[in-house]
């Protein structure tokens, strides 16, 4: 099997494990606040979740292009295994915390160490051959959202049976696992003489140099609407789901319409890279973008929660073509040397999306309504699919031979 294709599968099951671990105790950050560390004021548990869930996103934010240009300079596998250990060790001792401010100092750290998944992605594009980047990317894409998806479920499961404390052990061990696959079966070809050799510029002064490139612009501006559109109303689904289907197994049906999504998500992913490859990822992008922003319309205007969880799995196959197609065009226009410091700062952008989505949803909620947030992130969608539409990529940055 080709080195690119072990990489491949290796870094599948490290996304898989990496999120399936982040995300099995962060849906139910509130419970945990309430049982293991004894407050009781609802808008106590309110402040103290908000401010732990955000906290991990203001520090990847900051931190990421620092970790790029260290990437580009040492090798991507040796910040993908930093990011793996530190996540995995920062995580067990999330479950010794005893105060709230605990588990914020922890997660601020967790941010600043994080990046597993920018590495990552670095590290397929960078192994990968280029008829094939927007399946590698799909795939890739693939394994972060099935354990996004898996992740609540079993957190769950594990609540119920062992109590919210042993998920950060176990998220630890999930987390210490994918760092061990990529340690002993990822290969990467890495000249560290050349990249020594380099001019070594600062992230301020790579950020300039990545500026003037209006296609990779234009593509971190898409990923933070991306993210911005999807989170604004992420925190009020279980409201709405209440809304149309009462008290009875809420907890259930608000888990369904999120993972139905995912599951659509994961599905469509790797058959949207694939299709890349054939007509070009900025022309699935924009497809991508258009159609996604077109579910969120009938989301403003169903009675049901059936219809809800159609209109949500639609919108995952269309979700399945944005990531991917974002990643492989950044690959495409960036310059050699530079590519781990470009999906930095996508990924911060990434970041901002997720802290600027659910701030802007909770304060407008009342004004607009979950109804009138589907039809914002419709027009943003689109608004973004029409500025794809607008930009050239057919023309990637010159590489060296």
């Amino acid at each position: 099997m080709p080195q690119w294709k072990i990489n491949l599968i290796v870094l599948w099951f490290g996304q898989f494990l990496t999120l399936a671990g982040m995300t099995m105790i962060m849906p139910f950050l509130s419970l945990y606040l309430q049982s293991d560390f004894g407050l009781r004021d609802e808008h106590e548990i309110a402040e103290w979740t908000g401010i732990i869930f955000a906290g991990n996103f203001v520090t990847a934010f900051l931190f990421q292009p620092i970790w790029g240009r260290l990437a580009d300079r040492h090798g991507r596998k040796v910040m993908l295994l930093r990011s793996g250990f530190g996540m995995a060790t920062v995580t067990v001792l999330m479950g010794f915390a005893t105060e709230p401010w605990h588990l914020l100092a922890l997660r601020l750290l967790n941010g600043t160490i994080s990046g597993f998944n920018p590495a990552a992605v670095a590290l397929v594009s960078a192994t990968t051959p280029k008829e094939k980047m927007g399946f590698a990317m799909g795939v890739i894409q693939s394994g972060l959202i099935a354990g996004t998806v898996m992740g609540p479920l079993m957190g769950g499961a594990f609540a119920d049976q062992f109590g919210f404390r042993p998920i950060f052990y176990i998220t630890g061990g999930l987390l210490f696992c994918a760092s061990l696959l990529a340690l002993f079966l990822v290969r990467e070809k890495f000249d560290r003489e050349k990249a020594a050799a380099a001019p070594q510029i600062s992230v301020l002064q790579g950020w300039k140099a990545l500026r003037g490139i209006r296609p990779l612009m234009v593509l971190l501006s898409v990923t933070f609407l991306i993210q911005f559109s999807l989170m604004n109303t992420q925190s009020l689904i279980p409201l709405f789901v209440q809304e149309l289907h009462g008290t009875a197994n809420l907890a259930f049906w608000s888990g369904t319409v999120g993972a139905v999504t995912g599951i659509s998500n994961m599905l469509a992913a790797p058959l949207l890279g694939r299709l890349s490859d054939r007509i070009g990822a900025h022309r699935v992008l924009g497809f991508s973008l258009a159609g996604a922003g077109i579910m969120f319309i009938p989301q403003a205007f169903v009675g049901a929660v059936w219809q809800l969880l159609a209109a949500r799995f639609l919108l995952g196959l269309f979700l399945g073509g944005l990531v991917p197609s974002v990643n492989a065009l950044i690959r495409r226009h960036t310059p050699e040397g530079m590519e781990s410091r470009a999906y930095s700062f996508n990924s911060s952008m990434l970041s901002l999306g997720n802290m600027a989505g659910p701030v802007f949803g909770g304060l407008t909620s009342s004004l607009l309504g979950i109804k009138g947030l589907f039809l914002l992130s419709a027009v943003l969608l689109m608004l973004n699919s029409a500025l794809v539409a607008h930009t050239s990529f057919t023309k990637a940055t010159a590489r060296p031979s």
